[in-house]
């Protein structure tokens, strides 16, 4: 027990270390909101059902993607984008004054909101593998 609370600090400040370059401090509102997200769409960490996890493997599989959906389908408001010219919507509402942004936007590692179908078709490059002789 100790030994885990001693790790958590040493963790705790060498994220505050990377934090506070770019004036930003941990926030568990965020961490908590995360936590939520997770517990609500996994379901094998929100309650105890039987779903296609199985065991660790099922669990990591569930996780993995549940991240891919957060980070490249799920648009967070805080992230969005002003647009600079608002665009009309055909007589279907007021004017479009936002472009939705995802983390994966945010990171610069893609340039739209990804579907699920889209995310689910993606070909995963195989892993580099090791020439053994």
């Amino acid at each position: 027990m100790y030994g885990w609370v001693f790790c958590a600090k040493n963790w705790q400040l060498a994220i505050e270390q990377v934090l506070a370059p770019c004036g930003w401090t941990i926030n568990t509102a965020f961490v908590e909101r995360l936590n939520l997200d997770i517990r609500q769409c996994v379901a094998a960490i929100g309650r105890r059902v039987n779903t296609l996890c199985q065991g660790e493997a099922g669990l990591r599989d569930q996780l993995a993607l549940f991240q891919t959906y957060h980070n490249f389908v799920l648009p967070h408001a805080s992230l969005r984008q002003p647009l600079p010219v608002p665009e009309v919507t055909n007589g279907h509402g007021s004017a479009k004054l936002w472009r939705p942004c995802t983390p994966a936007m945010a990171a610069g590692l893609t340039d739209h909101v990804w579907s699920l179908k889209e995310v689910l078709l993606y070909r995963v490059p195989p892993w580099p593998q090791l020439q053994v002789g």
